[in-house]
């Protein structure tokens, strides 16, 4: 099993790791050379990759290639690996057995709080967010032109080691917003490391949920970590007068829980079903302060 992930970040490093504890030989693209620095130390073989072109190293390294995840978000002119590869990805990719995109669930819009599945028609908000529904179906019909499986993983907000509400206390940075109603969906990101190598090994393809349990209040978050920390909560700021940036804010005009049943049915079991467990673990063992190249180690 050889994997390649373009753009391998945050959550790409969780998937990697996932992956090379299954035995895989793991790739991965990064746009500068001391990222790629980072997937060294983290055991991925690593490539610069622009999204414009590919170097001959990495095509090379594309040849051998049983898996793919693409991670990188698309443009205004489309997803950048699609955009390079086209119809020349069976060529390219000669030995590929599945693909898995990572998208949002911000593709299925504002729902008033409501719950939302796969089968939920997406009205997106954000011109990000549409690009993202629309990449998802050029990807869906590269899997079903090349006659392999392509999942659609739609993530929601990403935490763990190195990136969570622990940190944003001991920075003084978190804040504790409070908007009535509005509730967001949260996935630890082991948990999208461990969901790709089970639909990568299931050989699913499709649109799947990588979300947890409990969608809830932002705010809630907040709380529960600085009880862990022992610490006081920052103040609680009305929505309405706080400053934030337009992506900031952009996020509250959407409010939906997302269910992630369909994946759950398929037999996925997730390690970090909700928050309360999840940062309860994550202080006990020490790791929410790990950076994000050690995820992969």
């Amino acid at each position: 099993m050889k994997l390649v992930i373009f753009g391998c970040g945050y959550s790409g490093m969780a998937i990697a790791k996932a992956f090379a504890a299954a035995g895989a030989h793991v790739c991965g693209t990064t746009r500068s050379a001391e990222k790629l620095g980072h997937l060294t130390a983290a055991g991925i073989e690593g490539f610069i990759f622009d999204g414009e072109t590919l170097s001959p190293e990495l095509a090379a390294a594309m040849r051998g290639t049983t898996h793919l995840v693409q991670s990188i978000a698309p443009r205004e002119s489309g997803d950048p690996l699609i955009n390079i590869a086209g119809s020349e990805l069976a060529t390219l990719m000669p030995e590929l057995q599945w693909i898995g995109y990572l998208s949002t669930v911000g593709v299925y819009g504002d729902h008033k709080g409501a719950w939302v599945g796969e089968d939920t028609v997406c009205v997106p908000v954000s011109g990000r967010s549409k690009e993202r529904l629309e990449a998802e179906q050029a990807w869906a019909d590269t899997g079903a032109a090349l006659g392999i499986p392509a999942a659609i993983l739609r993530l929601s907000g990403i935490y763990g080691p190195g990136r969570n509400a622990f940190v944003n206390l001991e920075r003084a940075t978190a804040r504790r917003l409070i908007k009535k109603d509005q509730v967001f969906n949260r996935i630890r990101v082991e948990d999208i490391g461990g969901s790709a190598l089970f639909l990568s090994k299931e050989k699913l393809g499709g649109i799947y949920n990588v979300t947890d349990d409990l969608p809830g209040p932002p705010q809630d978050v907040i709380v529960e970590a600085a009880r862990l920390m022992g610490v006081e909560p920052p103040p609680e700021q009305a929505f309405e007068t706080a400053e934030l940036t337009p992506m900031a804010r952009s996020f509250y005009g959407e409010n939906k829980r997302v269910s992630n049943a369909k994946l759950k049915t398929a037999g996925f079991a997730f390690a970090f079903p909700n928050y309360p467990m999840s940062l309860a673990q994550m202080w006990q063992d020490g790791r929410w302060k790990t950076n994000t190249s050690e995820l992969a180690k």
